[in-house]
């Protein structure tokens, strides 16, 4: 069954945000791109959690993010490089973050990729599956309090990662969320038949960009209504594919 939902990315919004330094207004036009870049960076939590936990990490991404612009980067381009790598980080955090803050974390993704498709399904698979038709940048689509909903849930769930109650997963806990994970999947397999597969393979949903971000919310609406440590515990195994 882990074969079918473990290429499912979630995305690292931060890479967004830190790309939004785009958008400065008139008076910050007269600042220095490292002044223009540090302004946005600083109001953003997830960042501040960066600087906190991972200060080497936090001044490799900056240094990248103003060499790309002094070469003349789009803003998609920074976020293409950028994302995988903070990615990998908060993926890696959500295994020792708290059930509730993993939860938490999930469902504000999911509430983010709903927004998106209304704007329309090809935002959203692009949203979910940046590596097949290029990605695009959430801050462009969605309103200021969905995204700050986002990147505090985001900045919680790792600041709790390095907290007095930080998590500890165990092979009962991977046991589990295998079987919980298995009538779900059934459950999809019955309703999408053999389009399950593009979850597997994203690559081959050309035409099919609706579906595929209906499977991605289907499925993980389901997984949210599982009890809080279970629904945590499928999504630390799902997420502990893509460290």
């Amino acid at each position: 069954m882990r074969r079918h939902w473990k290429p499912i990315v979630i995305v690292a919004v931060l890479a967004a945000a830190v790309a939004f330094w785009v958008y400065y207004d008139k008076q910050r036009l007269l600042q220095t791109p490292e002044n223009r870049l540090d302004t946005t960076l600083n109001s953003i939590p997830a960042w501040q959690v960066l600087k906190e936990q991972e200060p080497a990490f936090q001044q490799r991404i900056r240094s990248q993010i103003l060499a790309m612009q002094k070469e003349g980067d789009s803003e998609q381009e920074i976020i293409d490089v950028v994302q995988p790598q903070i990615l990998h980080l908060q993926m890696s955090r959500l295994q020792t973050a708290p059930d509730a803050n993993v939860v938490d974390y999930m469902r504000a993704n999911m509430e983010q990729t709903a927004a998106i498709q209304k704007v329309s399904d090809d935002a959203c698979f692009r949203f979910l599956y940046p590596e097949v038709k290029g990605g695009i940048n959430p801050l462009r689509v969605l309103d200021k309090t969905m995204m700050q909903r986002r990147v505090k849930a985001d900045a919680d769930m790792m600041r709790a990662a390095w907290g007095e109650n930080k998590h500890t997963v165990t092979a009962q806990e991977r046991e589990t969320a295998i079987a919980d994970v298995r009538p779900i999947m059934k459950e999809l397999a019955a309703k999408y038949g053999e389009d399950i597969q593009l979850l597997q393979a994203p690559d081959k949903a050309a035409g099919k960009e609706k579906v595929s971000c209906d499977m991605v919310q289907e499925m993980w609406a389901k997984v949210l209504k599982l009890p809080e440590s279970h629904a945590a515990g499928v999504i630390r195994l799902a997420v502990s594919e893509l460290e």
